[in-house]
This record gives C-alpha cells, structure tokens and sequence, in this order.
C-alpha cells in the first residue's frame, strides 16, 4: 500500500524535520508551497536551494508541485479569516470553511492527482509539505483527504514533538 505523510516547516529544526522523514523511510517529498521561502532565521533551512541540498544529501527526492499550492487570492481569504479569529498564521488550528472549499473547487478538482499518484514512489513513502505545523491549519490536509479517499492512500500527519 503507497503511504504519504504530511509535514509542516513550523516547529521543525533542519535536523529534528530530515530524522522525521528518514525514520518514516521517505523517499520523495512533495513541496505544495506556492513560495518556496520562509520568513525568518529559525527556518532558512526550508528554503528551497537549502532544503532540496539537504533532501539531497539525506538520499530523498524532491518535487515541486506549485499547482497544488493556494493561490495568492486563496492565501489572502485565509488570511482575512485569520485575522477575524484573531489568529496569526503560525497559530492557526483550522482552515476557513470558505478556504476549504474554494481550494477543493478551484485547485484540486482541477489538479491531476492521477499523475501525482503516479510519481509517488512504491518502495518508500512519500511527504507532502509545505509551512504550517498542524495538517488541519493547511491545504496539504486537504490533498492528502483526497489522496485517500479517492485512491486508498495511506495517510499520516508528523507533528514536531
């Protein structure tokens, strides 16, 4: 049965996210990140040059799959929500209904998830990632739902301990 993790940036340090994903035997790791940056010192390390030469180094393959990514005008929607809340985005513990269903409709119903499928590796897992610490606070949940509900995917969520 193919597996696929989901994993966050926020919470992680460089060592304690590549030991996660090594420990669960990841072969390939799917970036969703529309940008792939991350504001601040304490995460330089997931920006992409950094992050794919440590993927690299630690023997996993990656891929960017900015389709999968929020549009900026979906991004902003959350944001707006957020802000309502009274949460920042790194605090954040759930997805706007709205956001969620806008991102079904407009980016993954759109998607071709076949080909996604199709790439995840056999003998390893794979991670889909992108910043949020908690799946339920990212769209990378969302594509994850999907994968299993539509293909029988084997999902897991890593959370930074």
């Amino acid at each position: 049965m193919q597996t696929v993790a989901t994993i966050g940036v926020y919470g992680f340090t460089a060592e304690m996210f590549l030991d996660r994903l090594r420990e669960a035997d990841v072969g390939r790791l799917l970036d969703v990140r529309q940008r792939r940056g991350v504001r601040g010192s304490d995460y330089a390390w997931a920006n992409s040059a950094r992050l794919q030469a440590a993927l690299a180094e630690a023997g996993i393959e990656y891929r960017h799959h900015k389709e999968l990514a929020p549009t900026t005008e979906l991004r902003q929607l959350q944001y707006r929500e957020d802000d309502r809340r009274g949460v920042g985005k790194r605090s954040r513990t759930q997805l706007a209904r709205k956001y969620r269903e806008r991102y079904v409709a407009e980016i993954l119903d759109r998607a071709d998830l076949d080909a996604v499928v199709a790439e995840l590796p056999t003998e390893r897992g794979a991670a889909l990632m992108c910043v949020e610490r908690d799946p339920e606070a990212c769209h990378r949940s969302l594509i994850a739902e999907h994968l299993a509900a539509d293909y029988g995917i084997e999902v897991t969520h890593f959370r930074p301990e």
